[in-house]
Order: C-alpha cells, then structure tokens, then sequence
C-alpha cells in the first residue's frame, strides 16, 4: 500500500529521489533473499557506480554474472575484486564499447556462444557529455552510448532469452527523463545548441518507450521486461559530468548500492516475477510521465524502433515478428 508519506515524496519529487526517499521507504521492504544459482546474468556498464553496485549483489545471490566493461585493465580488477568480496567462482567478464555496434555485434556473439542461457539482463551502461560528439561510426555518442547499444544488444539476446525462459531484462534509466520528450527529427542532436543533461534524459525517455514495447511484444513469452530509475545516486558519472549539482546535493544523495536496490530487487525477487512494461523507483512503479508535453504519440514510438533499427543495421522487425 502507497503511504501518504510516499504520496508526498513523489509529488514533491526531490526528497523521493534522495537518500531520505530510500530511507523512508526502505522500511517497508524484505530482504532480496532469493537465489540466483544456476541463473546467468549479464549487467553492462558493470564496472563503477550503479552498475558495480548491483553486479555484486547479484554475485552474492549465487547468479553466473558476466560483466560488461569497456577498459580492459579496469574491468578485470573489478572482476578480481568482485570475486573476492562475494566469494563467487562464477563471475567472469566481456569487454565491449556500447557506443559501437560493431562491439555490440562481436559482444552479443560472444554471450550466444557461449552461454546456452541467458537469464537476466541489465542495460546500465550510460554516460552525459558535455559537448557534442560523434563515434568512430559516425553515431552521436550520447544516442549510441544510451540508446543504441542497448537497443542492438537487447534485440540480438531476445532469442536466446525466451529460450532460457522465465528471463527479465532490466533498462535503468533516469529521473531526468520526465523532463524531456523523445525527438525523432533530432535524435542525434545535431540542431540547435546541445545541451548534454537534455541530450541525456531523451535517451532515457528513449529507453522507457523502448521496455514499454519490448513487454508489449513479449508478452506470454516469459520474458518480462521493466526499467527503473535509481534516484540521485552519487556515481563516478555524476562527479564528472554533473560537478555542480554533485556539490550542491552531496550530503541527500543515494549510495551506489541504495542506487542499485530496486536493479537487483527486479532482476531476483520473486515480488517483481511476472511484472512487466512498468517503470520502477524504490520497488514500487511509478508514472511514465509528469506532464502532458512529454507524451509521445504512437506513431513517434514506430518512427523511434524504425530509426533505431536503420542505425543499428537490423531489419527494423520488432523481437515477436
């Protein structure tokens, strides 16, 4: 039952998305004490903040993780750390760079071969510039990064996903995405003046359209799909990207691993089994959207999949057709 304490938190919204909203409402949740023995799990953007946080948590509950990182000596210090701090002799780790499709294509190749199953997914990986970029092909970096990587490696996995059934795929997005609409006619930031924090919150909004659509398609199939928000998390990411509102907000923001409750909560409770196509904060759903200007239409939504899908060189077919 929704308290009127947390009525107030999620109307006001800051205090919801600090370390006083998780306090307060943590007291209310059990304990995650489910197992995650023979179940393989892959969390990409594993190696710091939210990501590691969870990818930890779910070693600890016995999963076979496989984390995914970008630098080479980094991602396996974590692993070794990782492994020591859980005790787990089923972690290993895949290097990719989630803003290039063709690491994505190598990564999800890599995972099919060989994983017979593949159980849980966790599209973490996400980053904020703060200046207009492009990748070696010729992606604008924050929709590649984002958005577009995940898009790719989601819809590769799928397959083998429904095979390995009952298996979930969690998108960890961002409250920032309530205030932005998703743009089709600028979705790699080309016009006007760019503007990282807003460029950012578009792929977010991105990735809630896209769960919404996943679920849709695999419904019946055993595969759930939902995204979350972590609140205001302190992360290596916010620290680099967003100094100020670090510095302002310090002492309200959420630990990584409070960040992380509700990623692990939705890829191992047996609460969240069967839950799908929501978006998740503190293990409660919330609303997709605060205003009516962020709504898009469903015709926005198709354009979204068919332009994702032309980047992304798939055959623009949703993962049911």
């Amino acid at each position: 039952m929704t308290s009127s304490i947390d009525k107030a938190m999620d109307t006001a919204i800051a205090p919801g998305f600090t370390n006083i909203g998780y306090r307060v409402r943590r007291r209310s949740w059990e304990p995650i004490t489910e197992s995650l023995s023979g179940r393989t799990v892959v969390v990409t953007g594993a190696t710091s903040g939210l990501g590691k946080a969870a990818t930890t948590e779910l070693a600890r509950l016995g999963g076979n993780v496989i984390l995914v990182g970008r630098n080479p000596d980094k991602t396996v210090a974590v692993e070794a750390e990782m492994a020591a701090a859980t005790g787990s002799t089923t972690v290993r780790h895949e290097l990719a760079d989630l803003s290039l499709m063709s690491e994505v294509r190598d990564l999800a190749a890599r995972l099919l071969a060989a994983e017979p199953a593949i159980h849980v997914l966790v599209n973490n990986a996400g980053t904020l510039f703060t200046e207009r970029s492009v990748t070696a092909e010729g992606i604008e970096s924050t929709l590649a990064t984002n958005l577009l990587g995940h898009f790719l490696l989601t819809n590769l996995l799928i397959p083998r996903m429904v095979d390995s059934a009952p298996a979930r795929i969690i998108n960890v997005s961002s409250g920032g995405m309530y205030g932005q609409r998703i743009s089709i006619s600028n979705l790699q930031n080309e016009r006007g003046e760019y503007q990282g924090s807003a460029a950012y919150a578009r792929t977010k909004r991105g990735q809630v359209i896209l769960t919404e659509m996943w679920a849709e398609q695999l419904e019946d199939s055993g595969v759930t799909v939902n995204a979350m928000h972590p609140g205001w998390a302190d992360t290596p990411g916010v620290v680099q990207s967003l100094p100020t509102f670090h510095k302002i907000t310090k002492p309200f923001l959420r630990s990584p691993d409070e960040g992380a409750d509700t990623i692990v909560w939705l890829a191992a409770s047996n609460e969240a089994a069967g839950r799908t196509g929501l978006f998740w904060h503190d293990r409660r759903p919330r609303p997709t959207h605060k205003t009516k200007r962020t709504r898009e239409r469903p015709q926005a939504r198709q354009a979204l999949w068919q332009a994702l899908s032309e980047l992304a060189g798939t055959n623009g077919h949703l993962p049911a057709d």
